[in-house]
């Protein structure tokens, strides 16, 4: 999916087993590679699950294709989804298909928008990401490639692109439910 293409066009996209299918519908906000500390950590441990597929990017960050909600749709076998957090009291959780482990999306609490997994999309057709975002939280002298803007935060643009996407959904926060339990990772 580019970034310009039109709002009606709809992606279809499924976890490994093909259970959980979802499907978007117009342009990402913006694909992005974190690497804050948070979504490190919580990769690493989603990665340790039986079957997992590791979601890190080789330099150990992790890519989201960001989408409003009101564009994500869930086609089958939401029942399947499973909710992780870091720690009881974090306000954001990563969702993960139960019947095969892989991660579908991360969402803070309160927000507009799902960050989907960038593993969801075939190689071929998986966005590019645009940014790195959260570099300040790498260690010391750690090298990232130059084929991007490295930022140690989120940037200007990157919150614009965010503030955009909740204007024209006219500061709605649809709610996403996972009915599939709370996994141990």
């Amino acid at each position: 999916m580019t970034a310009g293409a039109p709002d009606n066009a709809s992606t279809p996209l499924a976890c490994r087993c093909g259970t959980v299918r979802l499907a978007v519908r117009g342009s990402p906000i913006i694909a992005a590679e974190c690497h804050c500390t948070s979504c490190r950590a919580a990769a690493g441990r989603l990665a340790a699950l039986p079957g997992a597929a590791d979601v890190r990017a080789a330099n150990g960050g992790v890519r989201y294709v960001l989408w409003r909600k009101d564009r994500v749709r869930f086609l089958a076998g939401a029942e399947r989804l499973q909710e992780f957090r870091l720690t009881p009291a974090s306000k954001t959780r990563r969702v993960v298909a139960g019947c095969c482990g892989t991660p579908v999306f991360t969402e803070f609490e309160r927000g507009h928008w799902l960050s989907l997994f960038s593993s969801l999309w075939p190689r071929e057709t998986r966005p590019a990401p645009e940014l790195r975002t959260m570099t300040s939280d790498l260690a010391p002298g750690t090298a990232l490639p130059d084929d991007m803007p490295n930022c140690r935060h989120q940037s200007v643009g990157f919150f614009a692109k965010l503030l955009s996407a909740w204007v024209a959904m006219g500061f709605r926060v649809p709610k996403v439910t996972v009915a599939g339990g709370t996994l141990d990772a």
